[in-house]
């Protein structure tokens, strides 16, 4: 799998990202083994996760499968800390005493000694962002961190929190992007641009929709039709989507190749993306996103998904006229 440098940093990591977002609950032991095993045999070696995917049992599980099943030192460890609001004396949210008391969190859970990118899951209003800095200055500094970025930053609060940042530079953050989500490019990307910020997106599929396995009705062993998942992927099957799944498949046919693999390999070689990080439900599954590594997309495909996924970019994005 090829390499890319993460933002303006010196650290390269495999252009697709492994996410963990289901392990511990939906994934057990076993599927996780094989599924860490197969991504770092094809080259990969960005792997996600975050304090909060299920209750803290994704990094647990994780760490568990570092050193004997795969080397520590083949892994590129990132995680997101949530720091959920609280009734303690630190106040939860994006504080500094509920940041570095997080942090300390997934390090046991991982059982590292560092975190290799470690990420603000959101913006928090009620801290000053000076103090949220504060803590990634000293997760830095202390050795318990080596890069920092964020995830799910609006483009002013990206441009903020990289223009006020007075330690490491923030190197990355993720966000929803996929041929169905593209708002990201009115205010994001070029603030990511602007600053260095390499963009990890998540949910490059969106939301499985662009499988086509919807296209008919909703499988029983999807997404779609789990109480807890349903609501999340119905936000993206809409007429509007539909016919983007209608133009990736056609694609896809022409190519030889599954609506997976166009997907994909359209939000990969996105201006400014570094690594989509993709979930799997299984082994299978990762395989197929896994066979993106080998397409390129055409001049002319690429160009007509561009056209049927476009989103209206007006004042001020676009100013002059």
């Amino acid at each position: 799998m090829q390499k890319r440098q993460l933002g303006a940093s010196g650290l390269r990591v495999s252009r697709m990202a492994l996410g963990t977002m289901s392990w511990g609950s939906d994934t057990d032991a076993e599927e996780a083994a094989n599924q860490l095993v197969t991504f770092v045999d094809a080259g990969g070696t960005l792997v996600d996760t975050a304090d909060i995917y299920a209750e803290g049992e994704s990094e647990r599980l994780l760490g568990s499968l570092l050193g004997d099943l795969v080397p520590r030192d083949d892994v590129v460890l990132a995680t997101k800390a949530v720091a959920r609001r609280t009734e303690g004396p630190f106040g939860g949210g994006a504080s500094r005493g509920a940041l570095l008391s997080a942090l300390d969190g997934s390090l046991r859970r991982l059982g590292v000694e560092h975190i290799d990118l470690w990420q603000l899951h959101a913006w928090d209003d009620s801290v000053p962002l000076e103090e949220t800095l504060s803590a990634l200055e000293f997760a830095v500094r202390s050795g318990k961190v080596r890069y920092t970025g964020v995830s799910n930053y609006a483009g002013w609060q990206l441009a903020t929190a990289a223009g006020r940042s007075n330690g490491p530079p923030l190197v990355s953050t993720q966000v929803e992007y996929s041929l169905l989500e593209r708002g990201i490019e009115r205010e994001v990307l070029p603030a990511a641009r602007h600053h260095g910020i390499g963009l990890l997106p998540w949910a490059p599929l969106g939301r499985g929709v662009l499988t086509g396995k919807y296209r008919s009705g909703t499988p029983a062993d999807s997404r779609g039709a789990s109480p807890a998942y349903a609501g999340y992927v119905e936000q993206h099957r809409t007429e509007r989507a539909a016919r983007i799944v209608e133009a990736v498949s056609t694609a896809a046919d022409g190519l030889g190749t599954s609506p997976l693999v166009v997907a994909l390999a359209w939000v990969r070689d996105r201006q400014g993306v570094v690594a989509p990080v993709v979930g799997a439900r299984d082994t299978g599954q990762l395989t197929g996103s896994l066979a993106a590594e080998e397409l390129t997309l055409p001049p002319a495909i690429k160009a007509a998904l561009d056209d049927v996924s476009a989103i209206e970019l007006g004042y001020p994005e676009r100013w002059p006229r």
